[in-house]
């Protein structure tokens, strides 16, 4: 089987940090981009922050100069540093990857882990 699988996710307050994770494990020969998604209730899945295989990252605007993706090669690992959040942060963050399986690259995605942001 190969899967990724989020961690991280809580409660915290507002101005407060969190640090998510998105490991991808199973029989799997590479990893190219990823990026972290996220969604709050009544609202569309949105693009929150992605980074290529070689380190090249792009963020929402929303997310500029406090979050930071960053991922760890050799452990099939990406994180979201999330620092100085706010109430609008609050959402279920999703982890995507395109995996290199027997049969070629495929999109994956993780199951989501809930951040919630208030006082």
């Amino acid at each position: 089987q190969v899967e990724l699988v989020e961690s991280g996710g809580g409660s915290v307050q507002p101005g407060g940090s969190l640090r998510l994770s998105c490991k991808a494990s199973g029989n799997i020969f590479g990893i190219s981009a990823m990026g972290w998604y996220r969604q709050a209730p009544g609202k569309r899945r949105g693009l929150v922050a992605r980074i290529t295989d070689a380190g090249s990252t792009s963020y929402a605007d929303s997310v500029k100069e406090r979050f930071t993706i960053s991922r760890d090669n050799a452990e099939n690992t990406m994180y979201l540093q999330m620092n100085n959040l706010s109430p609008e942060d609050t959402a279920v963050y999703y982890c995507n990857a395109d995996v290199l399986i027997n049969v070629g690259y495929v999109p994956l995605w993780g199951q989501g882990t809930q951040v919630t942001v208030s006082s």
